[in-house]
Formats: structure tokens, sequence, C-alpha cells
């Protein structure tokens, strides 16, 4: 089983983290990663929902994931073979990026800022991604 990791930022600010061990058994990393993928989207739809309560309606919303095959399911609405064995419920969210309330998009895996939530890390890229993050000022740490 795999850990799955996300961080949602509304601007440059943290919100909002998730990290936990997935439910099912994956066969791919492509299928964990579309799997957590749709974890987060679920997360941004509601996010979404409750900025609209309050007056703010966002669109597109990017999300952001280091794994081009997972990334490719999301764009291909016709099932064949290679996705056939992913459950109906995991392509949540292959619909939520064709009605344009999300937008996958690849991010370098050296970028990927939740391997704080599912790695362990080298003290020095564990620090970097605590300020990129907006956790701690760059100051704090020398």
């Amino acid at each position: 089983k795999s850990t799955s990791g996300t961080c949602h930022l509304l601007g440059s600010a943290l919100v909002s983290w998730h990290s936990k061990q997935q439910a099912c058994v994956a066969l791919s990393t492509a299928e964990a990663e579309y799997i957590a993928t749709g974890s987060c989207c679920a997360q941004i739809l509601w996010m979404k929902q409750q900025l609209r309560d309050y007056g703010t309606e966002l669109n597109k919303i990017p999300l952001r994931c280091h794994n081009t095959s997972a990334i490719n399911l999301t764009k291909n609405p016709i099932l064949h073979s290679r996705k056939k064995h992913i459950e109906i419920r995991h392509h949540f969210l292959r619909d939520h990026v064709q009605r344009n309330d999300c937008v996958v998009e690849f991010v370098d895996t050296s970028k990927q800022l939740a391997d704080i939530f599912t790695k362990p890390l080298p003290r020095e890229r564990f620090n970097q991604l605590r300020i990129e993050l907006g956790i701690v000022n760059e100051s704090c740490l020398n």
C-alpha cells in the first residue's frame, strides 16, 4: 500500500494537508498517484464550496502531480485495457477535470511539496520544504 500526501495552498499559504496510507493496493505507481490525486481533488472541491459560501468563485484550480501516466489517465475519457482494473469510484477525478473544476498539471519531483508528508527526507530537503510551505522562515533555520 502506498502512502499518499497532499497539501493545499490558497495563494502561497498552506491551509490544509493530508497524509494517509491508501486503503487499497495499487498495481502500478500511476494507479497509486491517480487514486491520491483523486483524493486531493475531493478536498479541493470541498474547499471550493467553502469559498463559494463566502462569495469567492474559483474555477480550473491547479492540482499538481508528478506522475505523467496518472495525468494522462485524467485526460483520456476512453476506458482501455491499461486502466480497466482501476475501480470506477476512482474516475471521480477524471470527471471533475472534464468539468473544468480542476486542472491536473505536471510538477517536477524535485518541486513536490507533499514529499514532506510521505517520505523520510534528509535534513536539508526537509528544511527547504518547510520554508516553501511557509511553515518556517529561512531566518529561523540559521
